[in-house]
């Protein structure tokens, strides 16, 4: 539905809406995130760092995926500069959500991993 907007000259009105979808994706992210580097600490795996990044920006990948799927349904041109064009600001698109993905993961991470070693006691 955002896809058909961006890429179809549609305006779309409904901002409430695509802030609450944002939302829902970086709480999703944020605990998809911790379990998985929560499980990972539990097999004695302390290199997390970049783990957490990629593991919440895996959602980019699965966009540019699905933006090839996309393309297929369109009835596009045939030249060149409609690929280059379509694929390159898609490209862009799904840097920017890797880079804000994995911000919030390894954000979020971050504290959890602080969080549960500070109640560690040494004795």
């Amino acid at each position: 539905f955002i896809m058909t907007n961006l890429w179809m000259d549609q305006f779309y009105y409904v901002f409430g809406f695509t802030l609450i979808v944002f939302l829902i994706l970086c709480i999703t992210c944020a605990e998809v995130t911790v379990l998985l580097v929560y499980y990972q600490l539990c097999a004695e795996n302390h290199r997390w760092w970049w783990f957490a990044f990629f593991s919440a920006g895996n959602t980019a990948l699965y966009m540019f995926v699905y933006s090839f799927f996309w393309f297929g349904t369109l009835q596009a041109s045939k030249l060149l500069m409609t690929y280059l064009l379509y694929f390159g600001y898609m490209f862009l698109l799904c840097f920017a959500m890797l880079l804000i993905t994995g911000t919030v993961g390894a954000l979020t991470t971050l504290w959890f991993v602080r969080k549960i070693f500070a109640t560690v006691k040494i004795d």
